[in-house]
């Protein structure tokens, strides 16, 4: 199957030679300029990956990645922010905002063909069974087959990312993971990730299902060793 791919980028000369590179991988390209056609493309085509450039005219992409998770519609695509920003908090911000991952010009375009291949199997591998497709704990609920994570009555955005992530430590409850392990276990073999991603996309859900975030119940910090969700009865 043709996996398309939403290329947003206001310089031209960067759309084309990732057109061109994608395209000879075999992915169906969909080019925008500028976030509010990007926004436009993404409701149209449906794609099955955005490459979302940080600084753009109009609307700006973190601003876009905003829109894009908040969206039922579309909340599920993964995101991949570009970036010409070496800044730290800059790809936090992106993160933060449900980005799955990111890259930074200057870039090796095999790198990024191998990032995309990653983050798009991530995104389609299906939940591991955990003896039961409806997951349930206090007021958080997962639903594994329909990928929905609700807070009582209310249903919950997560990016791909997230969603495997949180999934993940469910199935374990009470085990304590360092960053490496969850690197392993979540993002496979993608190598160029940094541990820092994990603290952010931990900040993260917390933010979504926690009803205080520096006081959780279910997605604690072990200090000095790494993460667990919380010890079932």
């Amino acid at each position: 199957m043709t996996w398309k791919v939403l290329v947003v980028d206001d310089e031209r000369d960067i759309v084309e030679l990732l057109t061109y590179n994608l395209e000879r991988e075999g992915f169906t390209v969909i080019p925008a300029y500028d976030g509010e056609t990007a926004l436009a493309e993404a409701r149209m085509h449906a794609p099955d990956l955005i490459l979302l450039d940080l600084m753009l005219p109009g609307i700006q992409g973190i601003e876009v990645c905003k829109f894009i998770r908040t969206d039922p519609s579309l909340n599920s695509i993964p995101i991949i922010m570009i970036t010409a920003k070496s800044d730290e908090i800059d790809r936090v911000l992106g993160l933060e905002m449900g980005a799955d991952d990111y890259i930074t010009k200057p870039f090796s375009v095999r790198e990024l063909i191998a990032r995309i291949h990653s983050v798009v199997r991530r995104s389609r591998r299906p939940a591991d069974d955990a003896g039961g497709r409806i997951f349930s704990y206090l007021d958080l609920s997962i639903d594994y087959d329909r990928h929905i994570v609700s807070i009582g009555a209310e249903k919950i955005d997560l990016s791909p990312t997230e969603f495997k992530l949180l999934t993940y430590m469910v199935r374990h409850p009470g085990r304590v993971y360092t960053r490496s392990q969850l690197l392993d276990h979540v993002w496979g073999d993608e190598t160029f990730v940094e541990e820092r991603t994990v603290d952010v996309h931990i900040r993260r859900l917390r933010s979504r299902i926690e009803k205080d975030p520096a006081q959780p119940q279910y997605l604690l910090t072990v200090r000095g060793f790494g993460y667990k969700f919380a010890d079932i009865p």
